[in-house]
């Protein structure tokens, strides 16, 4: 329409509709535009300060952690050519305890003030998943769970300066670094 062979017309001869339909379409071309260097470095350091502000390893090991308990349990396994049943009668107490895991593993990560009953409340799951779960999840789901508990228990928030920002680790700053020792950097 725009570029028929033989039949070459200015742009501003165009009828109405076709300019803006064809303003429309170079504007959403020029708009995707290959992603740059840095909006990749960017990206990361908004997730590493992120990560930073909250239990992150807590909550991703207690999120494992529901996962085992609740797949083993509704899944027909074969050991050789054997099945093996770890179906159980308690398998709505597995799926209860491994999506209670789940959420507390988000909950930490989304509200970072819930750390402490998050990971009391992921330790004594992990610790029900034992008889409830097939071993907490042929022990995949128990260490995750009890290990992500104890993280979460464990971790401390950053300190936050006077202007109500949160502090690098180590207090180290660009200012705080010997010149020397950023010249050579």
């Amino acid at each position: 329409m725009l570029l028929t062979p033989g039949r070459e017309r200015p742009f501003h001869r165009l009828p109405r509709a076709t300019r803006s339909r064809a303003r429309m379409l170079l504007g959403a071309v020029r708009a995707v535009r290959p992603p740059r260097r840095s909006d990749a470095v960017e990206a990361r350091r908004r997730f590493r300060a992120w990560r930073g502000a909250r239990p992150f390893w807590a909550g991703l090991f207690t999120l494992v952690a529901g996962l085992p308990i609740v797949y083993f349990p509704y899944v027909p396994l074969s050991l050789s050519g054997i099945p093996l049943a770890l179906s159980t009668t308690a398998g709505a107490g597995a799926l209860l305890t491994g999506t209670l895991l789940v959420v507390l593993g988000l909950s930490m990560w989304l509200r970072p003030q819930t750390r402490v009953f998050a990971g009391i409340t992921a330790l004594l799951l992990s610790l029900v998943s034992f008889p409830v779960a097939n071993f907490g999840g042929l022990f995949l789901g128990l260490l995750a769970g009890l290990i992500g508990g104890s993280l979460a228990c464990a971790w401390a928030a950053p300190p936050e300066s006077a202007s109500g920002t949160a502090v690098p680790p180590y207090g180290r700053t660009p200012s705080s670094v010997p010149s020397a020792a950023r010249e050579s950097a």
